[in-house]
């Protein structure tokens, strides 16, 4: 079992590169992926939080942990509906792998449904990891797979999935989200850009794990995508405890409320490109979870947010572009509270 989640969660579908791959600095991997090198050929240093971002990361686990348990708790329902009891969580590592723990120990719980649940790896400009999916297809009925991540951004990945699952025959794209502010996947948990406390870290919530690699000198023809296990990080994993954290509000949860019926979250992101002079649209990261991300992994430009004064969702990002240096900006975002920002370099 790769990384330190319990093998009765999640199947992980990773093979094991530690060791094998040394990690680049934020800056280099930057130079590189906008020179055209894959981002899935590098693994970058992880960030190591400081006192007061593990601070903000603990306020909002403990202020929004209810919020993110009702979340999965309503994903967990409408994949039943849509697959009964024979669905087959199918989560794309790293954010769709707590994701997936979540709805099906909520399923398990109070659904009487035992979802098996794997986790496998998609890149973007890449694809799936056919060979994780081929591992699956053995074991269980194509039209009972159904695709798990945290959050949607753009539609990226969606996308990505839409067009990876064509020679699947049978296999559904759909996505199940826990957060669905860009209102493009078919199941759920709410359509707000909720704060998720585990987009605040990286590895030390998500069992140790690096973000998926793939390089031909590595991962052979019939090997699973890559991932790193951080063993080094043994001390400060939080992946248990985060769980533990969100599970304790499954019982007498409350709907979640639902977005401002005339957002445009396609027409928002068109709208920040236009006024920021974006070229590349993948410069552009919509919702908490992705802008936080950029400010984690990325060389941030910018954070722009819908209140300069929202410490409830967006006090972590506050404090973690303070430490980095990166400028905050009020901008009239409704159908997101925050994107990021990532910096185009002319010269490259």
């Amino acid at each position: 079992m790769l990384g330190t989640f319990d093998s009765q969660d999640v199947t992980v579908l990773l093979k094991d590169i530690t060791g094998l791959v040394e990690p680049m600095s934020t800056s280099e991997r930057e130079i590189r992926i906008q020179n055209g090198i894959p981002y899935c050929e590098m693994l970058p240093i992880e960030y190591e939080p400081s006192v007061q971002y593990m601070e903000a990361y603990k306020w909002a686990l403990k202020s929004h942990g209810r919020q993110v348990a009702q979340a999965a708790a309503n994903a967990a329902l409408g994949i039943q509906q849509r697959h009964g009891s024979r669905a087959v969580l199918v989560s794309l590592a790293r954010a769709g792998t707590t994701a997936g723990i979540l709805i099906r120990r909520y399923a398990e719980q109070f659904l009487q449904s035992d979802f098996p649940h794997y986790t496998i790896s998609i890149i973007r400009g890449v694809g799936i990891d056919k060979n994780a999916m081929r591992h699956i297809l053995k074991r269980h009925a194509p039209q009972d797979l159904q695709f798990v991540d945290g959050w949607t951004g753009k539609g990226a990945i969606l996308q990505e999935l839409r067009r990876a699952v064509q020679e699947f025959a049978g296999v559904d794209p759909g996505l199940a989200v826990l957060a669905d502010p860009a209102c493009i996947a078919s199941v759920w948990g709410t359509r707000e850009d909720l704060l998720i406390p585990g987009s605040c870290l990286n590895s030390t919530v998500c069992g140790l794990l690096s973000r998926t690699f793939l390089r031909p000198d590595i991962i052979g023809p019939k090997d699973f995508h890559g991932a790193a296990f951080y063993q080094h990080l043994r001390s400060q994993d939080l992946t248990d405890a985060y769980l533990a954290a969100i599970e304790k509000h499954f019982p007498d949860l409350e709907p979640l409320p639902a977005p401002d019926a005339d957002t445009d979250p396609a027409a928002e992101v068109t709208a920040v490109q236009r006024d920021f002079g974006i070229r590349d649209v993948n410069h552009i990261k919509p919702g908490i979870g992705e802008a936080t991300r950029v400010l984690l992994r990325r060389l941030p430009w910018k954070i722009l947010v819908h209140s300069l004064d929202d410490i409830e969702h967006l006090g972590h990002l506050y404090a973690l572009a303070a430490e980095k240096g990166v400028p905050v900006e009020l901008y009239p975002l409704r159908a997101y509270r925050a994107c990021g920002l990532i910096r185009e370099f002319a010269d490259v």
